[in-house]
């Protein structure tokens, strides 16, 4: 009976040890992970920091092409972030891991990101395409008398039109602009209060 209770006890303190072995090895898996999804956010960071230099270049100089061919390899880098957050996600759902919480965290984090790229993209079309009454005005139609003098057919219409339409589509393009701007800033503030608990998840992992 004494020698069954003790290989019972080694029984139990082995089951034990495989469970502590476990926990820890999980902890570790979810610390790695964590740490990669830090990873992917900075490079999201230096992503939307190239597309700002290239957005200003782009205005200064207005290459297009140059411009259109970083947004190809912009949105390539953010479909790629977003497919290694999403596998992440995935880990965290895995009866392996079973952290629910952090799945959703890197849900809201990925809505937020998706909300954040939208926003800035139409940001930059419409600083683009500038306000209305500051458009410069086609001259394609207009009466040319030498090559470098014309007559502007426009000039009359512009000057005798209403003031109301013009300063209507300005108020309408400034308050477009300033939704998309706040719609920036709210996501970023989201996404870097979901980074504050991440980073507080993995100290808490870091101390056991």
């Amino acid at each position: 009976m004494e020698d069954f209770d003790k290989k019972l006890s080694l029984a139990e303190q082995m089951e034990e040890d495989g469970r502590t072995s476990g926990d820890s090895s999980g902890s570790s898996n979810t610390l790695t992970l964590l740490r990669k999804f830090l990873e992917i956010q900075q490079r999201r960071a230096e992503a939307y920091a190239r597309l700002k230099r290239g957005f200003d270049e782009y205005m200064t100089s207005g290459r297009e092409i140059s411009y259109q061919q970083l947004c190809g390899e912009i949105t390539a880098e953010f479909s790629n972030c977003s497919k290694q957050v999403i596998d992440i996600e995935s880990n965290f759902c895995s009866p392996d891991h079973d952290r629910i919480e952090l799945a959703s965290l890197l849900r809201s984090v990925q809505e937020q990101e998706k909300q954040k790229l939208h926003l800035t993209a139409q940001i930059q079309l419409l600083k683009k395409a500038g306000r209305p009454s500051e458009r410069l005005v086609s001259h394609e139609n207009c009466r040319f008398k030498t090559p470098r003098e014309h007559e502007c057919l426009h000039v009359h219409e512009i000057t005798e039109a209403s003031g109301t339409e013009e300063a209507e589509a300005d108020a309408e393009y400034d308050n477009a602009l300033k939704e998309a701007i706040k719609g920036v800033q709210d996501a970023v503030t989201t996404i870097n209060e979901h980074m504050e608990e991440v980073r507080y998840e993995i100290a808490a992992l870091e101390d056991k």
